[in-house]
């Protein structure tokens, strides 16, 4: 990998270099003449495209409802906790942040809580200041998504504001998105200066703070009972001494 140290003209390939950037600097490479697969190399390479699909559609289903800039690396972040977690399981996402620079505790010291019926409680507490921030916007939002059919299947989301320069007493949200599929729940919060929003990727967060499966219940057949009917009686087979008939014929 060689270091560009000069003013580069293009990024990707051309011809067999590729420049690419990487940790803010300009890097260039050679494309390799030939490339050797093995069966696992395969798979590997198989289930990580579906978990950048994955990842692409995530990102596609909650950027209407998310109002803060990601930051550069939350595509590789989001697709490497995909492919950790391994197949359908979902739950791993809890704790993703969209802004890898900030958490939710940075805003709420005790963190909020949220229950299974759709409500968010953020308890009664100090909030340290932010700066020249006068308020707090706090955003839950609420997406379900049929990953099977690759589909949102509803939204819904609830805004409060905090004014940081008197007490919070504490302050509850829900949201409300029945339905199949995977329910993806993200706290926003951001910070707002006296003459609009902050830009300070310090003071803006988003993280997934739960993800609900709506479990079918599985259908349980009844257990067949043996058939202990006689056969009838005139498929019985009769009775014989040495082949013959017992009873004889006139």
């Amino acid at each position: 990998m060689g270091i560009i140290t000069s003013v580069i003209t293009f990024k990707g390939k051309v011809g067999n270099m590729i420049a690419y950037e990487r940790n803010g600097k300009t890097c260039l490479r050679t494309v390799p003449e030939t490339v050797r697969q093995t069966a696992n190399t395969r798979r590997s390479a198989k289930w990580f495209g579906a978990a950048s699909r994955k990842g692409a559609f995530i990102r596609s289903a909650l950027a209407p409802d998310l109002d803060i800039l990601c930051d550069g690396h939350a595509v590789n972040r989001l697709n490497s906790t995909i492919v950790t977690a391994g197949r359908n399981n979902h739950a791993a996402l809890k704790g993703f942040r969209f802004n890898g620079h900030t958490g939710i505790e940075k805003f709420f010291p005790e963190l909020p809580v949220f229950s299974q019926d759709g409500k968010l409680h953020i308890p009664a507490q100090k909030l340290q200041g932010f700066g020249d921030a006068v308020r707090m916007e706090v955003k839950l939002i609420a997406t379900r998504i049929d990953f099977t059919t690759r589909s949102v299947t509803g939204m819904d989301a609830d805004v409060l504001h905090i004014d940081l320069e008197q007490p919070f007493t504490g302050a509850d949200l829900s949201v409300s998105v029945p339905g199949k599929g995977t329910l993806l729940v993200t706290l926003q919060v951001r910070t707002f200066l006296k003459d609009g929003v902050s830009y300070d990727r310090r003071l803006n967060a988003a993280e997934i703070i739960a993800v609900e499966e709506v479990v079918t219940p599985e259908v349980v057949a009844p257990k067949s009972r043996p058939n202990k009917r006689q056969p009838h009686a005139s498929l019985a087979t009769k009775p014989t001494i040495n082949g013959q008939d017992p009873v004889p014929r006139e």
